[in-house]
């Protein structure tokens, strides 16, 4: 299946801001509010269902041998009009 990117920002942030924007989207995320993301002239809202997906993944990209790029990733997935997924348990300490 095809992939469309609706929107995509990427800035170097402090870890302070970083969180910040994590406990923005956590905020909707509870009181079941719809979510808008904006930066420069694009903007998008969307509004998960009460059950989604949630997957974390932690990567490191690069040569065998040296130093690569680390990431952390959250990723909320819901299928288009659908109103509830169902996954495993997950701990983050």
């Amino acid at each position: 299946m095809p992939e469309e990117v609706l929107f995509e920002s990427e800035s170097t942030q402090d870890r302070a801001a970083i969180a910040s924007y994590l406990r923005e989207v956590a905020k909707k995320l509870e009181s079941g509010g719809a979510i808008t993301l904006s930066a420069g002239g694009q903007s998008i809202t969307m509004d998960p269902p009460a059950t989604a997906a949630f997957e974390v993944k932690a990567e490191r990209e690069g040569p065998a041998e040296g130093n690569g790029e680390l990431s952390i990733e959250f990723e909320i997935e819901w299928q288009e009009g659908a109103s509830e997924a169902t996954g495993g348990d997950l701990s983050i300490g």
